[in-house]
């Protein structure tokens, strides 16, 4: 029987090409999706034209009701999930001054309140199982913090944080708990830049390119293989030496 992954945001440009990777390394796949709900289904097929089991599960995780009816519907379809790759997320460039509160709870709801709340309904079987692996997909700027993105530098951060204490709880258990912190990748939220902001970013990278979706699957790959049994805890940094 095929180990299950569920991954959240899978209808975007990195949560996609992670779908992708797990299917190939022999996941049963759950796509995660909010409102591109064309993109994950579209995802699904493309899988299941392939010969692997995939579905699309809708969950806004910053509502719990949605994360419970998600992974409920996972565990019905495919199994116990013994792979959560937490993925989703929004951005916000502004002035810090600029946000209002509902602003900051949205972006804190979402960025680090969704991915803890759906951890802890998908423990209790990784604990139960003795087995389980939680990838969380942060940022350079929560490790060092961006100027206009103090609220998502905070809620990535906080994730940062929330890995390194939930691996240190559940390590007893057989559960691994980790980290990808992406650099400057090309994902539909930087395609908004101009070309010569783009650039000015790439002058700044010692391995002198933009990252790719696929450089953050190949991490979340090997976060989820039995190659890094014995790395738990730790942040990955995928970002060409930017930082």
């Amino acid at each position: 029987m095929k180990k299950v992954a569920f991954v959240t945001g899978a209808s975007g440009g990195i949560g996609s090409a992670v779908a992708r990777q797990l299917a190939k390394d022999g996941f049963s796949v759950a796509i995660g999706f909010n409102s591109n709900e064309a993109e994950a289904n579209a995802l699904s097929a493309e899988l299941k034209g392939m010969g692997h089991d995939a579905i699309a599960v809708a969950c806004d995780i910053s509502q719990q009701a949605e994360i419970t009816a998600a992974v409920s519907l996972i565990n019905k379809e495919l199994g116990c999930i013994e792979l959560l790759v937490n993925n989703a997320g929004i951005a916000d460039i502004r002035l810090f001054t600029d946000n209002s509160f509902e602003d900051i709870r949205t972006m804190i709801n979402t960025d680090l309140i969704g991915a803890m709340e759906l951890s802890r309904q998908v423990l209790p079987d990784m604990i139960r199982s003795k087995h389980g692996c939680i990838i969380n997909i942060s940022s350079v700027w929560g490790e060092k913090g961006a100027s206009c993105e103090v609220a998502y530098s905070a809620a990535k951060a906080g994730l940062i944080g929330f890995t390194k204490a939930l691996a240190r709880e559940e390590g007893p258990s057989g559960i691994r708990v980790n980290c990808v912190s992406c650099g400057f990748i090309d994902t539909k939220m930087n395609a908004e830049l101009c070309e010569q902001d783009k650039q000015s970013v790439i002058d700044e990278i010692p391995s002198s390119r933009i990252g790719t979706p696929q450089d953050i699957a190949d991490a979340v790959s090997f976060l989820a293989s039995e190659k890094s049994d014995y790395i738990n805890g730790q942040v990955i940094r995928v970002d060409g030496c930017w930082i």
